[in-house]
């Protein structure tokens, strides 16, 4: 199955390290005490053999009792300098670790915002919410216990074969010999393990995406009986998770023993040459428990590294999905600074537009239409004739192929998008209400909009009334959706949303498609409020919202059949004639 997510030639080792370590810097002072600490605690832990050493040949064997207990009282310093030194770095690995996740975590979630809606026609959901919270937080956990901690046991390695190599130059050569094999055994574990670990993020993201694609759809799922099959491709994709996870502990279960091996096999090989040397007297008895010991904590970093680079590998699996999220240009890249003072007269004209969602599949044909400041346009057609793009196109959803849009005479790629949006409020079909109170929902953050205005907003466009009736009003909690209320409710809101951002330009997709016909009517005198000096955009099925627009224009495979003035246009009595006479009939038999 192709997932993907094979980044291998656009992304190396190393280049992910330099991009990890880039996010190290702010807090670079702070990792720089960290390795420090980890020296100071790497050094300590060397002390221990040593101390033994000098006990068994300087003092054990003189039967020197003063001096044992100086060296004890030495080996207890070492262990509380020990601990306070491995306190101080955890407690800075963590605070570096969760500071780095938090601007990460910011970082991605900002990019994503400025993605354009082609980026998320071609990206699920579940996958983006993977990078900003799975993907991230396993990068946190190569921070604090991983790259850093790297440090100390490289150090430590290198400090106890010097003092190995100090202590015996022969012991230490003989113990070489196990090195070419160690280092063998850990190439094959990390080409093979990361290739699983990188196929396990994949499917963790993919595992996401459809688990929150069946959880948003799940009145569809069970009304067309498809849990049965929908948990088929569940158990598909999760068992494919489950071979990679398998293969990640059958190498670990390779490896893992092998470092054992490896130190059991060089301890004995220590015991068998140093115990002879030790009976011809060519080594003291301390230099070899001495040396024993350094041996077995030589291969504690080996395995603490094969568990670290267990992390690491996840940590470079993850990392790579981030950056690629974080490479991934902005499809419509700002070419002009958002400008404070900013503000449209609300004058439209589109020239010549073209658009394809696909290449070549244009779904906008020539596009050429104008409005003035204040005038009001009806978009009507079949289904898929072009009207939601138009919309689109207008606020910058998507870039345009051919043509321009003009505001006030300026192109649209010279205003910067901000701008542009907060000048423009669109009621669409489908409304998303956040999780929170009402008031929240209407204001969208503006605090400056008081709850006397909000409440003359609600009445101009008849939302008002139901509000009063809930138990809360204004300050009712509403769910991730506004689950909680009716869809006519929601459209409700999303009218007085729309008209407390005082918008120049206001764009109605389809906006009373869930308003039934009687509430419908109460909210004509709304839209009217709404429209009044305002350039307005309208499109709808039920022509009877259309009555009052100053122009119509009429779309047929993304191309223009008629535009102009609305009584004109039914005096000509062409298509959009014909479209309300078809439209009154319908209503006129379902009325009998």
């Amino acid at each position: 199955m192709n997932t993907g997510e094979d980044l291998r030639d656009r992304y190396k080792d190393w280049a992910l390290f330099k991009r990890v370590l880039i996010h190290l810097k702010p807090y670079s002072g702070f990792v720089f005490l960290a390795i420090l600490l980890l020296l100071a605690v790497s050094v300590l832990n060397l002390a221990g053999p040593y101390l033994t050493k000098i006990v068994i040949d300087d003092h054990i064997k003189a039967g020197d009792m003063e001096g044992l207990d100086v060296i004890a009282a030495i080996y207890l310093s070492v262990l509380v300098f020990s601990f306070v030194f491995q306190f101080f770095q955890t407690y800075l690995m963590q605070y570096i670790g969760q500071k780095v996740m938090f601007d990460l975590r910011s970082k991605v979630f900002a990019h994503l915002h400025k993605m354009s809606f082609s980026y998320f026609d071609k990206n699920p959901i579940g996958k983006m919410i993977t990078r900003v919270v799975n993907d991230v937080e396993v990068l946190n956990e190569m921070l604090t216990s991983g790259l850093i901690l790297i440090f100390s046991d490289l150090f430590t390695l290198f400090g106890i074969f010097c003092v190995m190599l100090y202590l015996d130059w022969r012991l230490t050569l003989l113990v070489c010999i196990i090195f070419p094999l160690l280092a063998t055994a850990t190439q094959v574990y990390r080409v093979r393990a990361r290739d699983a670990l990188r196929k396990n993020r994949a499917h963790v993201s993919e595992l996401n995406s459809f688990l929150e694609e069946n959880l948003s759809g799940v009145d569809t799922v069970q009304c067309f009986n498809r849990e049965e099959k929908n948990y088929e491709k569940f158990y598909s994709i999760n068992k494919e998770r489950l071979n990679e996870d398998l293969r990640t502990v059958k190498y670990n279960a390779f490896y893992m023993p092998s470092i054992d091996f490896f130190s059991s096999l060089a301890i004995g090989m220590v015991i068998w040459f140093g115990g002879g040397r030790f009976v011809q007297e060519e080594v003291q008895l301390g230099i070899l428990v001495a040396f024993i010991q350094y041996l077995q904590k030589f291969f504690e970093p080996i395995r603490d590294l094969a568990e670290k680079f267990n992390i690491i590998q996840t940590a470079m699996a993850s990392s790579e999905r981030i950056f690629e999220l974080l490479d991934t240009p902005e499809q419509i890249p700002e070419s002009v600074r958002p400008q404070k003072e900013f503000q449209l007269n609300g004058n439209i004209e589109f020239k010549g537009v073209w658009f394809a969602y696909k290449k070549d599949q244009f779904v906008l044909k020539d596009i050429s239409f104008s409005l003035r400041q204040g005038e009001s346009l009806a978009v009507v057609g079949a289904t898929g004739s072009g009207k939601s793009t138009i919309i689109n196109a207008l606020c910058r959803f998507y870039e345009i192929n051919k043509g321009d849009i003009l505001f006030d005479g300026n192109s649209i790629k010279d205003i910067n998008k901000y701008d542009l949006r907060r000048q423009i409020a669109l009621v669409q079909q489908d409304v998303f209400l956040f999780s929170g109170n009402i008031l929240d929902n209407i204001r969208l953050g503006n605090n400056q909009i008081s709850l006397e205005e909000i409440e003359s907003i609600s009445h101009a466009v008849s939302s008002h009334n139901f509000i009063n009736n809930l138990p809360f009003k204004y300050e009712q909690v509403l769910n991730e959706g506004g689950g909680d209320i009716s869809s006519g409710q929601r459209q409700l809101l999303s009218f007085a949303r729309a008209l407390a951002a005082s918008p120049k330009i206001l764009v109605l997709d389809e906006a009373t498609s869930n308003v039934d016909m009687e509430t419908e009517r109460q909210i004509q005198n709304g839209i009217k409020e709404m429209t009044k000096g305002r350039t307005s955009i309208i499109i709808a099925h039920r022509l009877s919202t259309l009555m009052h627009v100053d122009k119509v224009l009429v779309l047929k495979k993304g191309e223009i059949v008629e535009f102009g003035n609305r009584k004109e246009l039914l005096q000509k009595k062409g298509i959009f004639y014909k479209l309300c006479q078809s439209q009154m009939n319908s209503e006129r038999s379902a009325a009998e």
